[in-house]
């Protein structure tokens, strides 16, 4: 960065002398590098995302089913596919389950790592060694899904698994417990698994936001007299608005393509398909025996659908009011200006 601010320097006194050559000449021979290093993201873009879902989009119009098959016709009607998801039964219980099981682990997630954020950029705590406690939050995502669902699986087994002894030991319950046989618990448990592995990313982009915001904002509010009740409700939570729109569609996002837990933690997705979701279900159209990948397809593009519409009410409810009037007013001004000067 030093050679290059040197050779701009060089080329804008060169400039001021007489040189052919202009600084904004030099930003132009500079800023091909720029190009030629993002060739290597576009490839892979285009290679590994933009054609699988291309392909994707057309063959969830199509027959193709099968292993080994590359052939396939365009179905006589072809929403036949996309018609059948919504008369399956079991499509539309994935769908439930998911929105259900991402909402309950996503509403004490935020909560949590809102109250750690704030607790720990807390300048008046002054909390000793709260580098080692966000690494501890933080840890459970670290760890691959597979590991997590054999650990959880193992602990809330039935009849010998760690949870029927504690609660036997505590005298809270005399018979054995079977977890995973009840429909509302087992959609319980990967909820909590979700909230457990994903809380502390959430706490490190929120301490990440809040250390974004200006301190002279905090000693304002204090010069004013506010308590801290009152500067997170009036300062700091306003001013995150941003930063938990983003945490919000990403755990939304990330919460519709729930697959690896459900999947791993309990078998056949449980009692009455409770812990079916969309990633699940999709998963056992192409691959678990059926091999009916026009339908996962369609099933594919309805959840790709669903999470688009969503995030983009999202963002229409949580955007900045002030902000898109004063663009409107900003846009009316150029206008008004641009009028004038014709006239």
């Amino acid at each position: 960065m030093g050679k290059l601010q040197l050779a701009l320097n060089r080329l804008a006194l060169n400039t001021s002398t007489g040189g052919e050559m202009t600084l904004q000449t030099a930003k132009d021979k500079y800023a091909k590098y720029g190009y030629i290093f993002s060739i290597p993201f576009i490839v892979a873009f285009l290679v590994f995302n933009l054609y699988p879902l291309l392909y994707t989009v057309v063959i969830s119009f199509t027959d193709l089913q099968g292993v080994a098959t590359t052939e396939f016709n365009f179905l006589p009607n072809i929403f036949q596919n996309y018609i059948d998801a919504f008369n399956n039964p079991s499509f539309i219980r994935s769908l439930k389950n998911t929105v259900f099981m991402w909402s309950l682990n996503f509403v004490p997630q935020i909560g949590l790592a809102l109250t750690l954020a704030v607790w720990f950029t807390n300048k008046r705590m002054k909390i000793k060694g709260s580098g080692l406690f966000k690494v501890l939050f933080y840890m459970p995502n670290i760890i691959t899904a597979a590991s997590i669902a054999i650990l959880f699986s193992a602990f809330f087994d039935a009849p010998i698994g760690p949870m029927n002894d504690i609660l036997s030991r505590l005298g809270l319950s005399s018979e054995t417990i079977y977890f995973f046989r009840d429909a509302l618990t087992s959609q319980g448990i990967v909820a909590f698994i979700q909230f457990w592995m994903w809380y502390g990313v959430t706490m490190i982009v929120l301490i990440a936001g809040i250390n974004g915001i200006s301190p002279s904002i905090f000693e304002a509010a204090a010069i004013d007299g506010a308590n801290g009740v009152q500067t997170f409700f009036r300062v700091t939570l306003p001013s995150l608005r941003p930063i938990v729109l983003y945490t919000l569609v990403t755990s939304f996002v990330g919460g519709m393509q729930m697959f690896d837990i459900p999947r791993l933690l309990v078998l056949r997705s449980g009692p009455d398909n409770a812990t079916l979701t969309t990633a699940v279900y999709i998963y056992n159209q192409a691959f678990s025996g059926s091999y009916m990948f026009n339908r996962a397809a369609a099933a594919s593009m309805i959840l790709f659908s669903i999470i688009a519409v969503c995030s983009g009410i999202l963002f229409y409810i949580m955007r900045d009011k002030d902000e898109v009037e004063l663009r409107k007013i900003q846009k009316a001004r150029i206008r008004a200006e641009k009028k004038a000067r014709r006239s």
